[in-house]
């Protein structure tokens, strides 16, 4: 697990390396862990969380694990639409 601010997966690690991802910054995580705009509980018990983020005028989705608490995967969500 590398210094970053918050618990995450081998699985996130090895995706936050990709072009289309680097840019995704920590501080996006974090906000988007502790004041998302949706939350959804997956049937896996995975929960998903989605913030809207300015700087890049779109929604940033977070997948943790069961525990709440650590990240597995992070992405801009293309097709989220805001209820």
């Amino acid at each position: 697990m590398s210094s970053r601010a918050f618990k995450h997966t081998d699985y996130f690690a090895f995706t936050k390396e990709r072009p289309d991802r680097k840019i995704i910054k920590d501080d996006w995580i974090l906000e988007t862990i502790k004041y998302p705009q949706k939350i959804e509980i997956q049937k896996d018990g995975r929960i998903r969380k989605w913030k809207y983020i300015n700087e890049v005028e779109k929604y940033l989705r977070i997948i943790l694990l069961e525990d709440g608490e650590t990240v597995h995967n992070a992405f801009f969500d293309r097709n989220f639409k805001e209820e």
